[in-house]
């Protein structure tokens, strides 16, 4: 019996090799029949190609078609073991969902290995990265931001505001629509209107001690006049306020733009105590030095001048900048001027010895400096389209002493005198803001309800002031005065 059985084993064996071989023979046969099929096919057609070139690329296309069977084949082989397996496992028990064995095993794989390297790369970036994330944490504090009165009467976008130093304190604001504007805080009122210049209205500065503003313009030329105003009587305010967490925004609908009916009983003036002309270009920015004798102007001819505010002589034209000039700001309590531009740099002139002007170059942006201003102490904080704000020291220029990244471009910028919080005005229509050492304390509040609809073009300060002390505006033709409770947003800090 053993040996029966090996010889029919043996037998078996035989006949399946025959096989294979009679099924190699017939597969050879059935290719080289199929092949010159083709090549006689491709004698019959019209083609400019050799026979011989025809041929060659006949026998690749035929090897790689040999090697798709192949692969075919192969697939379906295993989709039979998986169809096996499936089976037994079934007969087991344990089924899977989808019975897809293959791909239920690769996607296990595949998640493991992902989480493996997303744990690798929290690890490793966890620290590198931890200084710029914690400039866009949210705060905890709430209520300490309130939005208290909307100043409405521009016919346009609203480039800068101010408020003066003086008795009455009041706000100013200039507009593209060539008009400049006094109002009175605690009511919203417009108490003037100045329509002296020919151009967009780029600035407002007023005076240290006596009732005068200045005024810059695209009509190339700087504006200072003398106001009365007398301020109504006041108002109950609303409450209308909401705390400064990262509100969500319902809408992102802006204002219509049909024209917005101007205040009709507001007195106008309309001709300039003193034009200062030297400039070939827009002028984009004004402001006075200290004691109020002499102003500074910034224009988009690349330079900056210095004038006499009592013969409005030119003294000093300062060039050095390599495309225009976007803003220039003075310090409160020395003869220095700063002066930013689209160059990617900003500029110090220090006027404090007659003799000597001297200049230095801040070059840290890449980008377009919007602004860069003044602190009380010895420093000066600029602003960038780079999306990025950085504080610097006076006394070492060569690198920032923070760095503020943020998700939009920044736009006039401001500095609180006495706690030295920064508010950042951006593209994307938010405020924020900034202690001196980049930490991030808050954002105005903004829904489809209330705050700026459009670009917020420049921020200001007025600690002074008990009902407002932050004023904005933006391209939506509106300023806005805000409450900050400052002791409250740094107790949260």
């Amino acid at each position: 019996m053993p040996v029966e059985s090996g010889s029919s084993a043996a037998r078996q064996a035989k006949q399946k090799r025959k096989s294979h071989s009679l099924s190699i023979r017939r597969t050879n046969s059935t290719e080289q029949e199929r092949s010159g099929l083709q090549r006689d096919m491709l004698e019959g057609q019209d083609s400019k190609l050799p026979l011989s070139l025809r041929s060659n690329l006949l026998d690749l296309f035929s090897q790689i078609e040999r090697e798709f069977e192949n692969l075919y084949i192969e697939n379906l082989e295993l989709r039979r073991e998986i169809e096996t397996l499936n089976d037994r496992l079934t007969a087991e028990g344990q089924t899977f969902e989808g019975a897809d064995l293959a791909k239920g095993a690769l996607k296990t794989k595949a998640s493991h290995s992902t989480s493996q390297l997303s744990q690798k790369l929290k690890t490793t970036y966890k620290a590198s990265t931890s200084k710029i994330v914690s400039s866009f944490k949210a705060t905890t504090s709430r209520a300490v931001c309130q939005l208290v009165r909307e100043y409405v009467g521009h016919r346009d976008g609203i480039w800068d505001l101010s408020v003066t130093r003086t008795q009455p304190v009041v706000l100013g604001t200039a507009s593209a629509d060539h008009t400049a504007m006094l109002w009175s805080i605690e009511t919203g009122k417009c108490l003037l209107k100045y329509m002296g210049h020919q151009g967009s209205v780029n600035s407002i500065k007023f005076h240290p001690t006596e009732q005068m503003a200045l005024t810059a313009s695209g009509d190339q030329t700087a504006h200072i006049w003398r106001y009365m105003v007398q301020l109504p009587t006041p108002q109950p305010v609303a409450d209308i306020s909401t705390p400064c967490d990262d509100d969500v925004d319902f809408s992102d609908k802006d204002e219509a733009d049909g024209e917005v009916e101007g205040p009709n009983d507001c007195p106008s003036i309309r001709v300039a105590t003193t034009t200062l002309r030297s400039h070939q270009g827009v002028v984009i920015a004004a402001d006075w030095l200290v004691g109020g004798k002499q102003v500074v102007t910034a224009s988009w001819d690349r330079a900056a001048n210095l004038y006499d505010v009592e013969t409005s002589e030119l003294v000093h034209s300062l060039t050095g900048h390599d495309q225009e000039l976007t803003h220039c700001c003075t310090h409160p309590t020395q003869r220095l001027v700063v002066t930013s531009s689209r160059d990617t740099t900003f500029r110090l002139w220090d006027f404090r010895d007659p003799s000597i002007h001297s200049v230095n170059v801040f070059q840290g942006h890449t980008d377009t400096v919007t602004s860069a201003v003044f602190t009380v102490g010895d420093n000066v904080v600029s602003g960038s389209d780079d999306r990025t704000v950085k504080v610097w020291d006076l006394k070492n220029m060569r690198s920032p002493i923070a760095t503020i990244r943020t998700d939009s471009a920044v736009n006039r910028i401001s500095v609180s005198v006495t706690q030295k919080i920064i508010a950042l005005p951006h593209d994307n229509r938010q405020v924020r803001l900034f202690d001196m050492s980049g930490v991030r304390l808050a954002r105005l509040p903004r829904s489809n309800r209330q705050g700026h609809r459009r670009m917020v073009c420049c921020s200001a300060w007025c600690e002074d002031n008990t009902s407002c002390n932050l004023f904005t505006c933006g391209f939506d033709r509106q300023a806005i005065g805000w409450n900050i409770n400052i002791p409250a947003l740094l107790q949260e800090k």
